[in-house]
């Protein structure tokens, strides 16, 4: 399937299951599931760095998704990083300011589903990297990573 297909909005669904990298499967789960989402989406991932996605979450943003990220305040000054853009957009961003990484994977999207795995939001787990990820609408699943996001972002501080 064409990514175009994914930027539609009609092709937008959650679907369920897990899905393995390399090769698009789990960034058009991923794309998917950005679309999908119809008035929230809190997105904890250490960085995110293909266009791609990138593109999918200004489109929810511009059709009115409530959007938080959490991301690792290291990463964003890496080579090709979007979460400036991203902030530049109008997102609400708070990173991480402490020694450590915070290096979750994950994303919540209307509160209704997950999506979690080793898969980083970068164009070289597409093409290279041997990752995975799950995507579930199990509330057992769901409910301890709306508790976790909820957690980071009263500690993580706001981007600048």
């Amino acid at each position: 399937m064409s990514l175009s297909s994914f930027l539609s909005p009609s092709a937008a669904k959650i679907k369920t299951g897990v899905y393995f990298s390399p090769g698009e499967e789990c960034l058009n789960a991923i794309i998917s599931c950005i679309l999908a989402a119809k008035s929230s989406l809190k997105i904890c991932v250490f960085t995110i760095s293909d266009d791609r996605i990138t593109r999918a979450i200004l489109q929810a943003f511009q059709k009115g998704v409530a959007i938080e990220l959490l991301t690792d305040n290291e990463k964003l000054f890496d080579k090709g990083s979007d979460i400036k853009e991203l902030g530049l957009a109008g997102l609400t961003i708070r990173v991480d300011n402490t020694a450590n990484h915070m290096h979750h994977k994950f994303a919540v999207i209307d509160q209704t589903h997950v999506l979690t795995g080793s898969y980083n939001w970068t164009r070289s787990a597409a093409l290279y990297n041997h990752e995975n990820l799950l995507i579930s609408s199990d509330p057992l699943l769901v409910k301890p990573y709306l508790y976790e996001f909820d957690t980071l972002w009263a500690e993580m501080v706001p981007f600048q």
